[in-house]
């Protein structure tokens, strides 16, 4: 038997202990984390929850008996200070918690804006915690005034929100458009338009100055030299994942936790999983920030703790709800040269393409584009583009040819 320490309690952790006592592992498992919460869904955060449609229970991963019921040690409220590899060790509260397999699940963290510019004024949110989103709730109230700092997928769905609970909204994105690090034009025109629509004041290729306030936030300057009145702000500017634990006791760092095709570390009996590891993938590395990708890794870590020797090929799957709108993504778009659109009625979805090659498809309102562009990807396949523009073909028989 051997003993395994978890640090974080997040998707990927919640994954990997659940998979080890599914598999039989009999071992003590510890789970550590630094919030007072048992492990819970962070999408649902930025969405229903803000808009108050979600309980806190349901936003649990798992029951808080679960853990106990099967043997799970787990310890909230509670920050690991290092990690003594010569010992195998974990120092967390005080205590030392020896492990023959130390794990690191500590995710990421959200970018802030620098406190020279405003960064730390009451009324500036970060959207990454429950108590981040418990702290913006009191102040979602209809008729304030709120400035959304962000174009990317936490602002456009914190902008959603805060619409539809009545509050009058500006979102700035320095960038030419929104979504433009990880969609092509046609998907940034299709949100900007449905924002829009919703009454959101959308300024794209505008970035933000500074902020204005003595205590609390007032208002806000861009850089085109115009200046809002606002009541709070949200950042939604990236997140960076949390490699201070790992660069603390020496482990390999290369845009995030650097991790073999098992999950392992440079240390053989540490490894990592979720957004804060990075993994080999087609002569590259790789970091990906999605649930998929942290359920799949906590999986994957925990079968191999048990001796699956397993390597781990990813397939990339996101998903971003705003207003009565879903998208869903299958795939990575880098290097694709082509995007086809297709149209069918109100759904739509945006398929790109590498020279000939299928790369990546965005859904919108359309789960049967999503479910076969997921299959096709991850089967090798690429149907001819005219094939997929054409709203007459049956998208299913695509998967037969």
């Amino acid at each position: 038997m051997s003993d395994v320490v978890v640090i974080g309690a997040g998707q990927a952790a919640a994954s990997l202990v659940a998979r080890l006592r599914s598999k039989g592992h009999e071992g003590k498992i510890t789970l550590i984390g630094e919030e007072p919460s048992v492990p819970y869904q962070r999408p649902p955060l930025s969405k229903a929850y803000l808009l108050g449609e979600m309980e806190l229970e349901r936003l649990y991963l798992r029951p808080e008996a679960y853990y106990a019921e099967n043997g799970i040690d787990l310890h909230l409220s509670e920050t690991v200070t290092a990690i003594d590899r010569g010992a195998k060790q974990v120092i967390a509260g005080g205590a030392s918690i020896p492990y023959d397999h130390c794990v690191l699940c500590t995710g990421s963290v959200p970018r802030r804006l620098p406190a020279a510019i405003g960064g730390a004024l009451d009324g500036v949110h970060v959207v990454r915690t429950l108590k981040d989103v418990d702290d913006m709730v009191p102040a979602c109230t209809s008729g304030k005034r709120v400035l959304i700092v962000g174009g990317g997928y936490i602002g456009l769905e914190a902008a959603a929100v805060c619409a539809k609970l009545g509050l009058t909204v500006t979102l700035v994105e320095a960038a030419e458009r929104i979504l433009q690090r990880v969609a092509a034009p046609e998907t940034s025109a299709w949100f900007r338009d449905l924002h829009k629509s919703h009454g959101v004041d959308l300024r794209e290729g505008t970035g933000l100055t500074r902020l204005i306030g003595d205590s609390h936030v007032t208002g806000a300057e861009l850089a085109d030299g115009t200046t809002l009145a606002v009541d709070m702000v949200i950042v939604g500017v990236g997140i960076t994942p949390a490699t201070a634990l790992a660069e603390g006791c020496g482990l390999e760092i290369d845009n995030g936790i650097a991790v073999n095709a098992h999950g392992q570390t440079s240390d053989p009996a540490i490894w990592a999983a979720g957004d804060c590891a990075s993994f080999p993938q087609r002569a590259a590395r790789m970091r990906l920030e999605s649930v998929g990708n942290a359920i799949d890794m906590g999986e994957l870590v925990a079968d191999n703790i048990m001796g699956a020797n397993r390597d781990y090929t990813a397939t990339p799957w996101f998903w971003s709800d705003q207003y009565d709108v879903k998208l869903q993504i299958a795939g990575l778009n880098a290097g694709h040269d082509r995007v086809v659109v297709r149209e069918d009625g109100t759904a739509r979805s945006h398929w790109y393409y590498g020279g000939d090659r299928l790369l990546a498809v965005d859904a919108i309102n359309d789960a049967r584009a999503y479910m076969v562009g997921k299959r096709l990807i991850e089967a090798g396949k690429s149907p001819a583009p005219e094939a997929v523009a054409n709203p007459d073909m049956d998208l299913k028989a695509l998967l037969k040819a």
